[in-house]
């Protein structure tokens, strides 16, 4: 039990030290500097995966930096540092590689980690833009990561951050459908070429590539990378001449004698685009207009591309379009913009690699349900110059005129949340309304902040209501959040009792940042004409649209559209039935896996159905069942073997080789009596989130015991900040199996305990460890009051959580959902326990969801098959990164076979950390009557903590008696040894 009992010891020490600490300093929170008795714990840890952070943290933004050098020469030379010619590299994976793909002479291979360097001799100082010439070899099927130095320092926080793409395309040319018609979504590949790209922000916040001030003279240049392998031919300093105004460049094309031809007409399909950013930007089936080609009212088609995928900044599609003569044509595109109000979607068009004008590089796609032609200039179209033969369109989605006041909210939005942390270090989450806290007096630049904050957000206002053409839901929330800041300016008086109303505001506005930033647009079909032609409208019209509801109103009655892909054909000879509870998105891409390669390869089908998972149970009893179902929980394989409903695994030979494939802490809840009922699928556990810029303000470093964690809960109490616990999870419906709370599992596992004792006969939770467990965590809610029930990604975006516990794939949506606070958190191991030979024990209980086959199975060797292969680690890691290209790093697969784990396109340094945490982690097996273990254990807690008048270890002791008396009953009742 060692480290379990001393924490409220520690406890008691940390709080005489904050009280000593509270008199010592006068200022709100505890800084780095302030004079202390635990100087450990408030010195700041800088592991290495903080060396970035470390780096940039005194960095300002490009608009600082641009601004600085704003009046800097941009000389009009040119410098190429060829790649393999490097100075010095650190780090595996770096290679020189000769004649590569094509290039003559030697090019530079550059790992996942490490760092190459460069020396150049720039002959003039002033600003220069730099571009990169690449390879995106083989990798993990992710953007590429690089950090850009200049003598050993990143110029500017977003130099930190540079991406460069991979390329995209559909593996076949032609689209392959199903045996009932249906065509099926083209698979994604990379097709990698030698591209050149400048250095610039991926988020697109800055339209014009970054430029870079270096004085004359020698200088090292550095690229520290961050995640996936390139190859590198050479980095050039140039300038980037900026495109003319579309009259000068008409006025051009004139003067060159370039005229427009006549009776040119051209259609290109959206969905036939050549090159792609993104494996997320595969072609889509449209079924809800008539105006879409190719279109069918009862079979699914193939036919645009885009649409809500094709939102980030950044993302860029390609066509090619052959004309038969060198001249003038002008463009139109039949789009679908029904995403986004009060904006429009905007995007960079080039030709040829060029953007040809100006007005080009802000192609606005404005709001209208339906379908519609939008031709670039409107009324009067711009005229593109293509050349005889092979032409290419580009679309790249960018912010456009909506870029520097997206920025300025994001700047605004992290500027109000420190804020706000600031005030909760006096006032707390509950202010008291009848104190006067003088918030105002104790945070001398708080009203000025407020002030310069309100003046941002109405000025971003009135250039959004410009841009618009009016008022919108987006104006509103910013007024909302404006009138606020004012309102407490008025009145500093009341901004504690403001503070509620605050956190929401912001909250709201963090919302209007992600969805602001999203632009949207469907592309159907692409024309290009000669300046006389009129652009078709087949399709466009009232009566196309009642004909296309009529018809697709009556094939409703005789389509089945829970089945996906093929479905077998009675003379089939093997066949296997499988149920899938998730998205439609993630069925078609497994169907589509299945018909490329497990049918071909085993000769077996698989009838796919997309289905409730809570309809298994009645479909099993009725004998309706399928023969396979996937994505069950930990809790159902068991609950069906002691019920002679699924098949045990074991009976396979080869079951042994398969189980290799994954952790034996992933076998455990899915094991019965000696039998196996399951496979496991996916396989999540908990990781310590923290925020590195709120703990470097405080002067505190990353708990690795829970000791240390006693000493950190008292000084972010007296900061009123908070530390996050997974939640203490309530039931939704009634009889729902809870698993006990993953804390709690935790700090039994890292101190000897166990659920269940006597091959699960009775549980264990009323021995000496799980009582001291038992308490040791009812006293994280009772002493440090920590909250039960709480939002961990609001709070820790907000900072009023900088550090918490929660399940590893928390990081999927941080990623997504807080962009303002990139590169300013992390996640390491959970805090252990020390044991007696000096390491930490971090032990962790696991979740995830399973395949099981069924008793009832007609063909159980050609479901083995399925799961065999289902389970392996190509195609576990191919669905992963299908998952990831279809809906983005928010939806990163936790796939429980290792080696499909490591191909997952996860940055380097988190998924070390990652696996540091695997080797800890432990199943909680499943036992006849182990559902009252969560359930019990939960009324014990709540017994404890809210009623607060009975002793942890009698709550513990009395629901146990429950549990034991519940596995007596279920071991009698299936005819088990009791």
């Amino acid at each position: 039990m060692k480290g379990i009992p001393r924490l409220k010891k520690m406890a008691l020490t940390a709080m005489s030290t904050v009280l000593a600490l509270s008199v010592l300093t006068s200022g709100p929170w505890i800084s780095a500097e302030s004079p202390n008795d635990t100087a450990d714990t408030a010195t700041v840890q800088l592991s290495a995966e903080d060396e970035l952070f470390s780096m940039i943290q005194d960095k300002g933004s490009y608009a600082a930096y641009s601004a600085e050098y704003e009046s800097a020469v941009r000389p009009n030379r040119e410098v190429v540092i060829m790649a393999a010619d490097y100075d010095a590299i650190e780090g595996d994976g770096f290679e020189k590689l000769d004649n590569f793909e094509g290039q003559s002479g030697a090019s530079l291979k550059t790992g996942e980690r490490g760092q190459a360097d460069w020396t150049v001799e720039v002959p003039e100082t002033g600003l220069y833009h730099i571009s990169i010439f690449y390879y995106p070899i083989e990798g993990k099927s992710s953007s590429i990561e690089r950090s850009f130095l200049i003598d050993g320092e990143v110029p500017f926080e977003e130099a930190a951050y540079l991406q460069f793409d991979r390329i995209w395309d559909n593996e076949l040319d032609e689209v392959r459908q199903d045996n009932r018609g249906n065509d099926l979504r083209p698979q994604q590949i990379e097709k990698p070429e030698w591209r050149e790209t400048l250095f610039k922000d991926y988020e697109g916040y800055f339209e014009q590539p970054f430029l870079f001030y270096l004085t004359a003279g020698t200088h090292k240049l550095s690229l520290l990378s961050q995640r996936e392998p390139m190859v590198i031919r050479h980095l050039k300093l140039f300038q980037h001449k900026e495109p003319a105004s579309y009259e000068e460049t008409l006025n051009g094309y004139q003067q060159e004698g370039t005229q427009a031809p006549t009776g040119v007409l051209l259609t290109i399909q959206g969905e036939d685009a050549v090159a792609k950013s993104s494996p997320t930007l595969y072609p889509q089936t449209e079924r809800s207009s008539p105006a879409v080609t190719p279109y069918s009212p009862s079979e699914v088609r193939v036919n645009t591309i885009g649409g809500y995928n094709w939102r980030i900044p950044g993302q860029w599609m390609e066509w090619e379009v052959e004309v038969p003569e060198t001249g003038l044509y002008k463009l139109g595109f039949k789009s679908q913009q029904n995403f986004v109000r009060g904006i429009y979607s905007t995007r960079r068009l080039l030709i040829n690699g060029v953007i040809p004008f100006s007005e080009a590089e802000r192609v606005p796609f404005r709001f209208k349900s339906g379908y519609r032609v939008d031709v670039p200039g409107g009324a009067e179209p711009y005229l593109f110059r293509l050349n005889e033969g092979r032409n290419v369109i580009r679309l790249e989605n960018n912010l456009g005129e909506f870029a520097p006041l997206i920025r300025a909210i994001e700047e605004s939005l992290f500027n109000l949340n420190s804020v706000y942390r600031k005030i909760l270090m006096i006032t707390g989450t509950a202010p008291d309304q009848y104190r006067d806290y003088r918030v105002h007096v104790r945070i001398p630049d708080l009203l000025d902040t407020f002030k310069a904050e309100s003046d941002r957000l109405k000025l971003v206002s009135q250039e959004l209501r410009r841009l618009s053409g009016g008022s919108s839901d987006s104006e509103a929330l910013l007024k909302t959040m404006y009138v606020q800041l004012d309102e407490m300016i008025d009145e500093p008086d009341t901004i504690p009792r403001r503070l509620v109303s605050y956190k929401t505001n912001t909250g709201g506005l963090g919302t209007w940042l992600l969805r602001t930033r999203e632009m949207p647009l469907e592309i159907d079909e692409i024309y290009v004409a000669s300046p006389e032609k009129k652009f078709p409208r087949s399709g466009l019209g009232f009566f196309s649209e009642l004909k296309h509801e009529i018809v697709t109103f009556g094939y409703s009655f005789f389509i089945d559209y829970n089945t996906i892909g093929n479905v077998a054909e009675g003379d089939d000879r093997r066949s296997v039935t499988v149920w899938i509870g998730s998205g439609r998105d993630q069925a078609n891409t497994l169907k589509a896996m299945i018909d490329e390669t497990f049918t071909p390869e085993t000769g077996i089908n698989v009838n796919l159905k997309l289905v409730q998972m809570q309809t298994l149970l009645p479909a099993t009893l009725a004998g309706q069942g399928p023969d396979v179902a996937m994505q069950i929980g930990n809790d159902i394989p068991v609950n069906y073997a002691m019920r002679n409903a699924a098949a045990d695994l074991t009976q396979f030979d080869d079951f042994e080789d398969v189980a290799e494939r994954f952790r034996p802490s992933a076998l455990v809840p899915y094991t019965y009596e000696k039998g196996v009922y399951a496979l496991p699928e996916t396989q999540t556990f908990n990781m310590l989130f923290y925020r590195k810029d709120v703990l470097n303000e405080l002067g505190l470093k990353i708990p690795q015991t829970w000791d240390e964690v006693a000493n950190l809960l008292a000084i972010l109490n007296k900061n009123h900040m908070e530390f996050g616990l997974p939640l203490v999870l309530n039931p939704t419906y009634p009889g729902e199996n809870l698993p006990p709370n993953s804390i709690y599992a935790s700090l039994l596992m890292q101190n000897g305990g166990q659920f269940y004792r006597n091959d699960g006969k009775e549980s264990d939770l009323d021995s000496r460890t799980g009582i001291e467990t038992f308490k040791t965590w009812t006293e994280l809610y009772t002493d440090y009051k920590l909250e039960r029930e709480f939002d961990f990604a609001n709070r820790f975006r907000t900072g009023q959580m900088p550090i918490g516990i929660a399940d590893y794939t928390t990081y999927n949506l941080l990623t997504v959902f807080a962009p303002e606070i990139r590169g300013m958190w992390g996640f390491l191991p959970v805090p252990g326990t020390p044991k007696e030979d000096g390491t930490i024990d971090r032990s962790v209980p696991s979740a995830g969801s399973s395949t099981i086959m069924l008793k009832g199975a007609a063909d159980k060797d050609a479901a083995w098959e399925f799961m065999k292969w289902w389970t392996s680690a190509e195609t576990q890691t191919q669905f992963g990164r299908e998952m990831e290209g279809l809906l983005g790093a928010s939806a990163r697969y936790p796939t429980a076979n290792i080696e499909s784990l490591d191909s997952l396109p996860w940055p380097v340094t988190e998924y070390e950390n990652l696996k540091a945490q695997f080797e800890y982690v432990k199943g909680i097996p499943e036992v006849p009557g182990g559902y009252f273990t969560g359930r019990h254990l939960l009324n014990a807690f709540y017994k404890t903590v809210v009623n607060a008048q009975t002793e942890p270890r009698e709550a513990i002791v009395d629901y146990v008696q429950y549990i034991h008396e519940e596995i007596k009953a279920k071991r009698k009742e299936f005819g088990l040894p009791e």
